[in-house]
């Protein structure tokens, strides 16, 4: 019989979250959130707190598989060290959330075939407006928690995403998934939640050329 375990690659955004719920929808069952962790506790890239995670792994039930990669030298070490152990408990799939950035893919596809599990990648190649509008028909909520200033401004910060900010991203000529790296977004409510998650929005701030929300 086919193992239908994974595990999932989580950064905590729509694209991984629509990943994980396309799995689902196909039978395949979940057996842990892989997120990376900073230093101070924070995600990697998104710098989403480790609580955060931790409440949506309890209301998803789904096991948190906390990967801690103080700086980034350790980072593929590390991810790679957590597939392996995945590997151990009889998991043979990592899924992740790309939809079309072959560098990206090319290094996930690497830590798995150090760990010997498949990569899958569910929105591979798909169109990304599409994605994006079906993550939110779907009925999946998220705010917006980093955005890029060289191409987004810092007013961004904040919003729950629906269609008509979708639209507001493209008239200012970004992609409206932010595939590109113009947004990234933290994913609170859904329908596989069994409650949203509660979260305070602390304040905004810069760092270089890029604008976060923080959040707690």
């Amino acid at each position: 019989m086919k193992n239908l375990k994974f595990v999932i690659s989580y950064s905590g955004g729509k694209d991984s979250m629509l990943s994980l719920y396309r799995m689902i929808q196909k039978g395949y069952k979940p057996a842990a959130l892989l997120v990376t962790f900073d230093k101070n506790n924070n995600s990697w890239f998104h710098g989403i707190p480790k609580e955060l995670f931790q409440k949506t792994a309890e209301v998803l039930d789904i096991p948190l598989l906390e990967v801690n990669c103080p700086n980034g030298d350790d980072y593929s070490i590390e991810f790679s060290k957590a597939l392996k152990n995945a590997k151990k408990l009889g998991i043979d799939l990592c899924v992740f959330g790309d939809i079309d950035i072959e560098n990206h893919k090319s290094w996930c596809l690497e830590r798995c075939n150090e760990a010997e599990i498949i990569g899958e990648f569910p929105l591979w190649q798909e169109d990304r407006e599409k994605l994006t509008n079906e993550f939110l028909e779907i009925g999946f909520r998220t705010v917006i928690k980093k955005v890029n200033l060289n191409l987004l401004n810092k007013e961004f910060l904040g919003l729950i995403l629906t269609k008509e900010i979708v639209n507001n991203i493209k008239e200012m000529g970004c992609d409206p998934s932010g595939e590109n790296g113009e947004y990234h977004t933290f994913v609170f409510d859904g329908p596989i939640f069994k409650e949203k998650v509660d979260f305070e929005i602390i304040k905004k701030e810069t760092s270089g050329d890029y604008g976060y929300l923080t959040i707690k």
